[in-house]
């Protein structure tokens, strides 16, 4: 059979046998690897607050973040395990391109950098999404939210990372990247996301109830962790520092995508047990990280 027509269910038994990349008992923060985090504005500061925590509690041993200048200090006093880097900002507050050269020598220390928590404004966007991926050189990019739409009209940009490149898209950005009906996605998931994954050169991971992480050349795993309870505000956000803290950490792309995907789910099952179906924060699964991590790294016994 075409491998490329075949996906795999993500289990527990699954991951314990795809191990993530543990640090050593002797080893430091720089050990576990950087993450660095280019997000936030006026409207929603609290999308990077909640994408850096994720990556610490995804075991990232250091998360940096740039972000506007206005909102650094409530950044660095709500999260004072970052380190925040001001930089000039748009109207709305977006990170402008012109501050980008402050963090260049930040950039090529870091394992993976996540654009995208808490920008909203398009335009503002597009324009730093254009001048900040020129700068990343060996870095995992992690993209997610409204860099996708800089990326409908720039799709070859992702192609010189080699597939070091994780998208998190949901039905409705992925028409987006592929100029296509929203309904269409819908039809045929598994074909959207292998298709997006190979145009794009990079492990995409379409959201949804059955999550689908597909890699450029055509691996694809399906994730049915997870309820509706996690269809809430900061949700997205929290998926992607976890899948940033994971990258940091030495996980390849698409082992990257599934283990976060997965461990964002169970952790929303669980406080769909503690608390409810509905009405659990975002912010509240990212205690739930650890102990998930540290049972599906332990042996069966």
């Amino acid at each position: 059979m075409d491998s490329t027509m075949v996906s795999t269910l993500l289990t527990v038994e699954l991951l314990k046998n795809w191990p993530l990349p543990q640090p050593d008992e002797e080893g430091d923060k720089e050990d576990r690897g950087r993450v660095l985090i280019v997000g936030g504005s006026h409207q929603v500061p609290g999308g990077v607050i909640l994408a850096a925590t994720a990556a610490l509690r995804a075991g990232a041993g250091k998360v940096q973040i740039a972000t506007g200048k206005s909102i650094a200090p409530l950044i660095a006093g709500t999260i004072p395990e970052a380190r925040v880097f001001a930089l000039p900002e748009t109207e709305d507050g977006t990170p402008a391109p012109e501050g980008l050269p402050k963090i260049e020598g930040f950039i090529r220390q870091t394992r993976a950098v996540l654009v995208g928590p808490g920008l909203v404004d398009e335009d503002a966007v597009a324009m730093l999404t254009e001048a900040l991926l020129p700068k990343i050189e060996t870095a995992m990019v992690i993209l997610d939210a409204a860099p996708l739409s800089y990326l409908a009209h720039h799709r070859e940009c992702c192609h010189r990372f080699n597939g070091n490149t994780i998208l998190t898209p949901h039905a409705g950005e992925m028409a987006g990247l592929l100029g296509i009906d929203k309904a269409e996605v819908r039809r045929d998931r598994q074909k959207i996301v292998r298709r997006a994954a190979a145009e794009l050169q990079a492990v995409v991971a379409l959201k949804g109830a059955e999550t689908l992480i597909a890699s450029p050349e055509g691996e694809m795993y399906r994730n049915r962790t997870g309820n509706v309870g996690l269809a809430t505000s900061g949700s997205g956000d929290t998926l992607a520092g976890i899948v940033a803290g994971l990258a940091a950490r030495g996980a390849s792309p698409l082992q990257a995508a599934a283990w976060g995907v997965y461990l964002h789910g169970s952790a929303g099952d669980r406080l769909k047990e503690k608390i409810g179906p509905l009405g659990f924060l975002a912010r509240e699964l990212l205690a739930e990280i650890p102990p998930l991590m540290a049972e599906l790294s332990s042996p069966d016994e």
